[in-house]
């Protein structure tokens, strides 16, 4: 997949072009042409199931998610069983089919680089 930039873009998290905020989350968006790159801060205590499950309504998280850990832990299982642990440096891709908490008392803040735009967002807004 080819993709051509024609336009110089640079754009602040501390003014990004879109907020959202479910419970424990805030999601700090910056549209850039078809991209779209999230800061994510998840507070302790916050959990996929809890704080993001009711919006979107399936029973794990359906989104790919690639990205990388500024800060904080987070703890991934997918649908089979498999885990991870994903903390302060790593780059990750978590496949559709998850379920995610924070672990500790220490904020997580990642990057999120493939699906930023569609987090949060109920399923019938994804299609």
């Amino acid at each position: 997949m080819a993709t051509t930039a024609h336009t110089l873009q640079v754009k602040s998290h501390s003014t990004p072009d879109e907020r959202r905020a479910p419970e424990k989350t805030l999601l700090e968006l910056n549209h850039l042409d078809e991209f779209s790159v999230g800061r994510m801060t998840m507070q302790p205590g916050w959990t996929w199931a809890d704080n993001i499950k009711p919006t979107v309504n399936t029973d794990s998280c359906r989104l790919l998610h690639v990205g990388y850990c500024l800060s904080g832990t987070l703890e991934v299982m997918l649908d089979d069983g498999a885990t991870a642990t994903i903390t302060v440096g790593d780059s990750y891709l978590i496949p559709s089919g998850h379920n995610a908490w924070v672990v500790g008392d220490e904020p997580y803040v990642a990057i999120e680089m493939h699906s930023a735009a569609s987090y949060g967002v109920p399923t019938s807004e994804n299609g």
